[in-house]
């Protein structure tokens, strides 16, 4: 647990409010069409309600972020009070009055989780309210923003199966980078919509044309080529992380591979669709998901 959070103090919560509680999470997780892989059956079943848990936090700070109406200083303050709700919880599961900071407070307690990542993760939330993704300079601003909005989530499983190591952690941040930045290149015209862009200012200097092409919404060659610059070193990073799997063992090593194998893909319809990513978002069909899941079981 971070140096800055006490001991878990010691009280008994009434199991039924308790299960009640983690069932909500639960809830949460199922009824967002997102990717919750992390808590699908080829994980323990006993890891279940606290990954849904970590879920619904994450979930509930994003949509402060970035859902309703509410204006950017309000939707900062909102996330300061998330954060101090954190800590409240951490260091008391058992005093939470909200059944979201209730499960999360005894997932922490119960596998000593580091709440620092916890905290990256409303780091990465602040700068969607404020409006600070606009425009990112260079890659290693980008990726700095990676290192809060997605590899946190990484490094919380990891240490709930008990992994808390520099090296594993290293290829989770890896793969974890790597699928935010696949889900950047495949959205590109929805961020555009929303005001955002992901592409660093200094690769669209670098293929002079490409602003044009994203100000149109529109590809032309530069944009394209920039594109696949960008397609090649994302999975270069995958490739990076993918040793995660050989680390880990079980139902989390064959996860690694899912998550890969599905950003992979996704990286590929990219390239298929010849890197146009205006006219179509670029997907996986059902049953291209049912083939990635049988290859990780079979592998």
């Amino acid at each position: 647990m971070s140096a800055g959070v006490a001991a878990p103090v010691s009280r008994v919560v009434e199991p039924a409010r308790l299960a009640a509680a983690y069932a909500d999470c639960a809830r949460v997780a199922r009824t967002h069409y997102e990717n919750f892989t992390i808590g699908s059956w080829l994980l323990p079943r006993r890891l279940r309600r606290d990954l849904a848990a970590v879920y619904a936090f994450a979930r509930g700070a994003d949509d402060v972020a970035d859902e309703g109406t509410a204006t950017a200083d309000e939707r900062l303050r909102r996330l300061d009070a998330w954060e101090v709700r954190l800590f409240a919880c951490a260091r008391d599961p058992a005093a939470a009055d909200d059944p979201l900071f209730l499960a999360l407070g005894h997932t922490i307690a119960r596998h000593d989780l580091p709440v620092e990542p916890l905290r990256d993760l409303l780091r990465a939330f602040r700068r969607d309210a404020a409006g600070e993704t606009c425009a990112f300079a260079t890659f290693t601003d980008l990726l700095e923003y990676c290192r809060c909005s997605a590899n946190p989530v990484g490094r919380i499983v990891l240490a709930l199966f008990g992994h808390r190591d520099a090296e594993r952690q290293a290829r989770s941040d890896d793969v974890c980078t790597a699928l935010q930045l696949t889900n950047f290149w495949q959205d590109v015209a929805g961020d555009r919509a929303r005001g955002r862009v992901y592409v660093p200012e200094e690769d669209l200097a670098r293929f002079p044309g490409s602003r044009d092409a994203l100000a149109a919404g529109a590809p032309n060659a530069a944009f394209r080529a920039l594109l696949a610059f960008e397609v090649a070193r994302t999975r270069d990073l995958f490739r990076r992380g993918l040793p995660l799997a050989h680390l880990v063992e079980g139902r989390l090593a064959r996860e690694v591979r899912i998550f890969a194998a599905g950003g992979l893909a996704i990286l590929d319809r990219i390239e298929a669709a010849d890197f146009d990513v205006f006219g179509r978002r670029p997907t996986l069909r059902r049953a291209d998901l049912a083939r990635l899941v049988l290859r990780g079981l079979w592998r």
